[in-house]
């Protein structure tokens, strides 16, 4: 049924401006009486950083930046939903227009520059529905004019962890000018540090202690990587997230707005986050769970990302293609590839062809 609706409405909301449709599905999406999704096959129960997920497969933030509809988004199926990214203050982000589709590669590229209606916004929201279920992580990031970047994660982090089954450490993003410079090995230690202290001291309060997870960019070099993992393992770090958008352009880009600048999401994409995750699930050697993200479009791209290393699996960009009805469609998807595979859970085929993977072969 909701398949049906979005192919009717498609042509519509692309007549739209990219930002103006995206506001208004979320908008929509908010109103609407919340979907109770039929229960999952066991097959894709999925354990990762002490949380119990229904079904691998997440919303990976940047949909709902601002907490607006997060029971909408679990009622279409999602195993987890992440909001933000969040800042300390309101900002507004880089002026309009900032998001551009490009239909010919099922691509979007966004400049939004971590438009934010602030901490406390997204926190009174969280707060309101808190008893309702679901798993819902928050991605953080930094002010733009903050003087002190590491400080902003820290009092996120403090903020937050109360309200959120997780926290994104979020350093990857391309739209906010220097962001990418905090995964240089020493500023991430530094970073991870005080967020990390931040969440200790907010469950001392609550007896809560929330996983924290790191989200990179796919654009890293492998000594880069190195870097990247040994903070990670060294302050032992719940998760990391693999990966955000690029800022590379393939030479097999199509669309009209291809030289846009900003972080380039979708199907193009999914090669290089895909050989990235492969390469951090090498180095992680097991001691916590990855998020794969990067170019899921189907049931197919989702089990390659689990092959090559992911507990967990998130997209965004594929739905402004392919609708909500995505979300089922993988999740049957992966209940049939784990069924062939012979696997009583999804997750005994976590890192199956990491290696194959990692040399950009079996995708």
């Amino acid at each position: 049924m909701i398949g049906s609706l979005f192919s009717l409405a498609r042509p519509l909301i692309h007549r739209l401006d990219a930002e103006m449709a995206h506001r208004l599905t979320v908008a929509a999406l908010a109103a609407a009486p919340a979907l109770k999704p039929a229960a999952d096959d066991p097959i894709l129960a999925t354990e990762a950083f002490g949380l119990s997920f229904p079904n691998p497969v997440g919303l990976a933030a940047g949909f709902d930046k601002h907490a607006e509809a997060i029971d909408g988004a679990l009622g279409l199926g999602f195993g987890f939903v992440e909001v933000g990214g969040v800042t300390p203050l309101p900002q507004p982000g880089n002026p309009r227009p900032r998001v551009f589709r490009l239909p010919e590669d099922e691509a979007v590229i966004n400049r939004y520059g971590l438009n934010s209606e602030g901490m406390e916004a997204v926190a009174a929201r969280l707060a309101a529905r808190r008893k309702r279920g679901g798993i819902v992580g928050v991605n953080l990031g930094a002010n733009k004019d903050s003087a002190d970047r590491a400080a902003d994660y820290a009092i996120l982090a403090r903020r937050l962890a109360p309200l959120a089954d997780f926290l994104t450490v979020n350093v990857s993003s391309p739209n906010t000018p220097g962001l990418r410079d905090l995964q240089a090995e020493s500023a991430l230690d530094d970073l991870i540090a005080r967020a990390l202290a931040a969440r200790d001291e907010a469950g001392q309060a609550t007896g809560h202690r929330t996983p924290v997870l790191l989200k990179i960019a796919p654009d890293l070099t492998l000594p880069e990587l190195d870097g990247i993992v040994a903070v990670a393992r060294r302050r032992a770090i719940d998760g990391m997230i693999v990966s955000n958008t690029t800022v590379a352009r393939p030479d097999s880009l199509r669309g009209a707005s291809r030289g846009e600048t900003g972080g380039l999401s979708g199907r193009p994409l999914f090669t290089s986050s895909t050989r990235i995750l492969a390469e951090t699930y090498r180095r992680v050697e097991a001691q916590f769970p990855l998020v794969g993200v990067g170019g899921v479009d189907s049931a197919s791209t989702a089990f390659a990302k689990i092959r090559a290393g992911a507990s967990l699996v998130q997209f965004y960009s594929a739905m402004v293609f392919k609708g909500p009805a995505l979300v089922s469609e993988v999740k049957t998807g992966l209940v049939r590839e784990a069924r062939r595979a012979g696997a009583s859970r999804i997750a005994d085929l976590v890192g199956r062809d990491t290696e194959a993977i990692a040399r950009g072969e079996g995708l």
